[in-house]
């Protein structure tokens, strides 16, 4: 059982320094160098950076970011991981909720970012290769401090920063390493970008058992000839991603047990994995186990999974999100925040250590979302689900209009606020397209146009779309844009989501 994340990985390199911990672009990286640089950060950090304070650090996919964050940590300071894809406001909006003393640019920071200190490359370079050793181990993290923020979608245009401590992560890596069955040495593929939470099912597992993360950059990712050429070359025996990337490499014919001999595991979260897709990994890849996980950034990347096996695929057309782990209660409420029957459809509520503590800096949102069960952290998911009498969770949907596409948990308020602001949108709501396995494959905006001189209605659409992708995520901007000369009302004059989700699905 893993005690201490930072002491863990420490021990690896201890007595295996020269194990492979990191490869990025066909650079392999010890766990030597992992804990001679992340010593040095944090004897660095310790002394430029105020104390305790959470601190952004802007980067892609490479070892230096690892060992930045565990510098950070080493130091005493929870880390918020900013995605160079990021557009430029959305670093000033995680920025305007953190009020970080310091960015630690990986990479250059695109914009300027006004009485922040920034600590660029050159320092970080300087640092892991002539500073100092020897830091103050008594300012590691520990026990309810935070490790990292991850800042999610929020609905009033504004995201929101998930505190997980590092006692919320030694809950969720213990159930990882201990009910997955994954070995020593593990060769993991790391492919989601660290401002989503989901790469830290691959992170921080990998790491305390001494295995190799295999770090795949969104260049490769984007570009599907490269993405199938890399792939087999890694020598993967862990998969982790959401089920649309596993989609995507499934249209590789090669994809298979036969090119992937080593490939063991598979772990999904971030969105639902659907019968179909499990069933051509089970038949593709015989030797492997396909595991189903749930869970909100709120909780620590997952709370529930279970293994899905051709038994599972047969039995359930929608397969269920699996059982709540060890140290974890999950329950089912109506609207009335009454506990409901088996079987009986509510939204699942969370009770465990990996519950957050709340949103940084949000105690409104945190007082809503957030309560307190007999000492004990709980969360309110907003998800619909049913239970069965033996625990075995089945999603259903949103008790809001939040939503998931391609693993991204993304507010559909949030686009809406946003594209508001856009100079050529008089108002506009932004709605779900579902597929037959309830997922949502598009993002359709119904906008009511403010004017402009446009030769068609396509050059108004990229303009709106440009526009856009500006103020938020790309995987945000909706793929279609309805013109309309007026939006549907509810009675109470608020603009009818409703309908128009039915007339986008009018089968569902």
């Amino acid at each position: 059982m893993v005690e201490n994340i930072i002491h863990a990985i420490d021990t690896v390199a201890t007595q295996s320094p020269d194990k492979i911990a990191y490869v990025y672009e066909g650079q392999a990286y010890t766990y030597a160098q992992l804990k001679q640089g992340s010593d040095r950060l944090a004897n660095f950090f310790s002394q430029v950076l105020p104390a305790k304070a959470p601190i952004v650090v802007y980067g892609g996919q490479t070892f230096e970011m690892v060992q930045v964050f565990l510098g950070l940590s080493k130091s005493g300071h929870a880390y918020i991981p900013i995605d160079t894809h990021s557009p430029n406001e959305r670093i000033t909006q995680v920025q305007e909720v953190a009020q970080s003393p310091a960015v630690i640019a990986v990479e250059p920071l695109p914009i300027e970012v006004p009485d922040v200190q920034v600590v660029d490359q050159s320092l970080l370079t300087e640092a892991i290769n002539g500073g100092n050793d020897n830091y103050d181990p008594a300012l590691q993290v520990s026990g309810d401090d935070n490790y990292y923020i991850i800042f999610t979608s929020g609905t009033t245009g504004k995201p929101k920063g998930v505190q997980i401590s590092h006692r919320n992560l030694l809950s969720y890596v213990n159930w990882n390493v201990d009910d997955f069955g994954l070995e020593e040495g593990v060769v993991a593929m790391s492919q989601p970008p660290y401002s989503f939470d989901l790469s830290v099912m691959d992170l921080y597992p990998t790491l305390v058992l001494g295995g190799t993360l295999m770090a795949i950059p969104k260049q490769i990712t984007d570009n599907f000839k490269l993405l199938f050429e890399t792939l087999p070359e890694l020598g993967l025996n862990e998969w982790v991603s959401t089920p649309s990337f596993a989609e995507i490499a499934l249209l590789d014919p090669n994809f298979d047990q036969e090119h992937y001999p080593k490939l063991t595991h598979f772990l999904f979260c971030g969105e639902e994995l659907t019968n179909k897709t499990a069933t051509a990994l089970i038949d593709r890849f015989p030797n492997a186990a396909v595991y189903n996980t749930y869970g909100p950034t709120e909780a620590t990347v997952a709370v529930t999974g279970m293994q899905i096996t051709a038994d599972v695929v047969a039995q359930y057309p929608r397969l269920p999100i699996g059982y709540a782990k060890p140290d974890t209660e999950v329950y089912v409420v109506n609207e009335e925040n009454q506990r409901v029957a088996p079987d009986t459809e509510g939204e699942l509520m969370i009770v465990g250590p990996s519950v957050s503590k709340g949103y940084l800096n949000n105690p409104d949102k945190t007082a809503s979302a957030f309560f307190d069960a007999d000492g004990k952290a709980g969360y309110r998911t907003g998800d619909l689900v049913t239970m069965a009498a033996d625990g075995l969770v089945f999603y259903r949907g949103r008790t809001d209009f939040q939503v998931k596409l391609h693993g991204y948990r993304i507010e559909l308020e949030d686009i809406d606020h946003n594209l508001a602001s856009v100079s050529h949108v008089k108002q506009a709501t932004t709605v779900p397209r579902y597929d037959k396995d309830h997922k949502v494959t598009q993002l359709i905006a119904y906008v009511v146009p403010a004017g402009g001189d446009f030769a068609s209605d396509m050059d108004r659409t990229k303009a709106i779309k440009a526009e856009l992708g500006q103020m938020i995520m790309e995987y945000m901007v909706p793929q279609r844009i309805v013109y309309r000369d007026a939006l549907p009302l509810t009675a109470n004059g608020k603009v009818d989501r409703k309908a128009l989700i039915a007339e986008v699905n009018p089968n569902a």
